[in-house]
């Protein structure tokens, strides 16, 4: 028997086979070819990536949530604590102000007692006697001028009241030894001896054979520890009061 022949494909069939192959390679590369390929799994994993994310991030959320409730309720005696050593600052202060307060309160008493003993109750150059000051001047005036004088310190003409007082006047004047004016005069009406507050004489200390009115003498100066009415235009010394101001008590 003879061999049959071997089935063969046409060449040319191979060479068109090989041919479009070729051609479909030059077309679209390999690389690209599996890209496309793979690409419709790619896009199916996708919205699963997505949602494990989000799943992901939802229970670190409610994690740290627990565990701030867990730290909360775990505390309440270490709060409590605070909550009274807080209490216990606020309280320190308080009670350190109302200390501060009272030795604050102590030096005031403190400074009130030393300007207690350090009061004047008379202004500078005047004298304190009875709660009444007292002014001996050292220049020379009529009576009005020295009036006038006095009424611009703020007092008046010495009005004596009381023997004590003529005593003090006599100290000073007898220190002095001068002929000094007091606030008495009869100028208004011969014979009736008012003080320059208005208020009528009651008690004197007239010298003797005094007063006489000689030469028309209607005001009153004091001679050593004694009064005598002379002329209001002659020129003495003359003698201011005023009340005394009062000083803190202590």
């Amino acid at each position: 028997m003879g061999e049959e022949p071997e089935l063969r494909q046409p060449k040319n069939h191979q060479e068109e086979d090989t041919f479009r192959d070729q051609g479909f390679a030059e077309k679209y590369p390999e690389g690209l070819l599996c890209s496309t390929k793979s690409l419709p799994g790619r896009l199916v994993w996708v919205p699963w990536l997505l949602l494990f994310l989000i799943s992901l991030g939802l229970f670190i959320l409610m994690l740290a949530t627990l565990v701030q409730v867990s730290r909360i309720r775990g505390h309440p005696q270490r709060q409590a604590q605070d909550h009274q050593g807080s209490s216990s600052l606020v309280a320190a202060p308080q009670e350190q102000t109302y200390s501060g307060l009272e030795q604050i309160q102590q030096r005031l008493t403190q400074i009130n007692a030393s300007l207690g003993a350090l009061c004047r109750p008379c202004p500078w150059d005047w004298k304190h006697f009875q709660g009444s000051c007292y002014l001996f001047s050292r220049t020379l005036g009529s009576w009005e001028a020295s009036t006038s004088s006095c009424q611009d310190l703020g007092g008046h003409l010495v009005i004596v009241n009381s023997t004590a007082e003529q005593l003090f006047l006599k100290y000073w004047h007898s220190r002095k030894n001068e002929l000094t004016w007091i606030g008495l005069s009869d100028h208004r009406r011969e014979g009736s001896w008012q003080w320059v507050d208005d208020t009528p004489l009651k008690l004197s200390f007239w010298k003797e054979e005094q007063p006489d009115n000689a030469g028309d003498e209607d005001c009153v100066e004091l001679i050593e520890d004694k009064w005598n009415d002379k002329k209001c235009t002659a020129n003495n010394f003359w003698i201011c009061e005023q009340p005394s101001a009062p000083c803190p008590a202590h």
